[in-house]
């Protein structure tokens, strides 16, 4: 069953010490439990925070507060950052987390956004009590990642002429819920290519397995079975870090673990939790 929507919550603005606006919403559940952990989530490549509606309102329902916002260069954060780079990212992530004073949170981030939570973890430890990583390895991406984006953007049919075709094309309504609509029910891109291939550049010309083997937080990485991630790499991260590492795959799941099997993403990350 999928989750009701949450209830609306307002979209707020800081600012970075580079000047970057970085849009977030913070949303506290109504009988919080002062025990539990917030939650950070940080979504990927060209996505935007309404990517996590569905975990959101599962999470507030367990009790945790939740943290997400629209990464540099996305939605309604500044387009054109002067930094691209998963080192400003992570610190994008650490500001977002001591500006809003949380509490040692659970970063949960999926594709880039999960090299952008590994790194943020891996350089402001004190921040991060566990770590979930969707469809994101340590391991160096293909050469020809900022090519592959670039010919990928290339494909938008910008503006899209409706809702239904934004829908058709990308394969989830949250993505087309990341178009800015204008009145006349045109969809437009709310990212600037540009940027979208600068982000690409860090994974496709290094790993960050050194960055992984210095974490000590518990993590748990989910992998799609039909996603991109090759379970070897999964293999790989446990070798490397066999008592705080915990694996799982997510049957009739894509890239988009979130979209595709919310309800199967939320049991992996509650049994991970009981864990903790």
């Amino acid at each position: 069953m999928t989750a009701p929507e949450p209830a609306p919550a307002p979209l707020r603005t800081l600012t970075t010490s580079t000047g970057t606006r970085i849009a977030y919403k913070d949303e506290h559940p109504p009988h919080p439990d002062p025990l539990l952990p917030p939650f950070l989530l940080l979504h990927g490549l060209a996505g935007h925070l309404g990517e996590w509606n569905d975990l959101t309102t599962r999470l507030l329902a367990d009790g945790h507060r939740v943290i997400r916002y629209d990464a540099a260069g996305h939605g309604a954060s500044t387009r054109t950052p002067p930094d691209m780079s998963r080192k400003a990212a992570a610190a994008d992530a650490h500001t977002v987390l001591t500006t809003l004073k949380a509490r040692p949170a659970i970063l949960v981030g999926q594709s880039l956004g999960g090299l952008t939570a590994l790194l943020t973890a891996a350089t402001h430890p004190s921040a991060v009590k566990a770590l979930i990583l969707i469809e994101a390895t340590p391991a160096a991406a293909a050469p020809d990642l900022p090519t592959q984006i670039a010919t990928w953007l290339d494909t938008w049919p910008t503006p899209f002429p409706s809702y239904r075709s934004a829908v058709t094309f990308f394969g989830h309504p949250s993505w087309a819920d990341g178009l800015d609509w204008h009145t006349d029910g045109t969809g437009h891109p709310r990212i600037t290519p540009e940027k979208m291939i600068e982000a690409a550049h860090d994974p496709a010309t290094r790993s960050y397995w050194d960055s992984w083997t210095t974490l000590r937080c518990p993590t748990l990485v989910v992998r799609g079975a039909q996603g991109s991630t090759p379970a070897s790499q999964l293999t790989a991260m446990h070798t490397h870090r066999p008592t705080e590492t915990h694996l799982t795959t997510i049957p009739n799941a894509g890239h988009d673990v979130h979209l595709d099997r919310p309800e199967e993403l939320h049991e992996a990350i509650s049994t991970f939790l009981d864990h903790l």
